[in-house]
């Protein structure tokens, strides 16, 4: 059994799309649209297989996003190595979205960062 993907929803569906195709190398599908429902999406594919489905619905209000609530808190990329990380996290910081902690290796053995992008949803960068 596998995780086949994760679905978000967001407001700026095309920035949220360009955002994963350029700092973790996803590839977009052509987008699907229900011109009934105004329910738009892309699958975002990645080189291992995971695929993540950003949604966007005109009548989906938006909703707190604290990093401390329950439910679903950051998405987790490996990158490969800590100078990855290092590089991205530098990378990420200098295009102007928050580092909320790190690189620095936790208490559980992980070497991360984590940092606040996409409309404030976090994403963790690991080794």
């Amino acid at each position: 059994m596998y995780i086949e993907h994760i679905a978000v929803y967001v407001t700026d569906l095309e920035a949220a799309k360009d955002f994963f195709a350029r700092y973790f190398g996803g590839w977009p599908n052509e987008g699907y649209h229900n011109t009934k429902t105004g329910f738009r999406s892309y699958f975002i594919s990645f080189e291992n297989g995971a695929r993540l489905e950003l949604m966007n619905r005109p009548d989906v209000p938006e909703a707190d996003k604290t990093a401390e609530r329950t439910g679903y808190a950051h998405i987790a990329f490996s990158v490969g190595s800590r100078e990855k990380v290092d590089e991205l996290t530098e990378r990420l910081r200098s295009a102007g979205y928050e580092v909320k902690s790190g690189p620095r290796t936790t208490g559980d053995g992980y070497y991360e960062s984590c940092i606040v992008a996409v409309e404030g949803n976090l994403i963790e960068i690991t080794v």
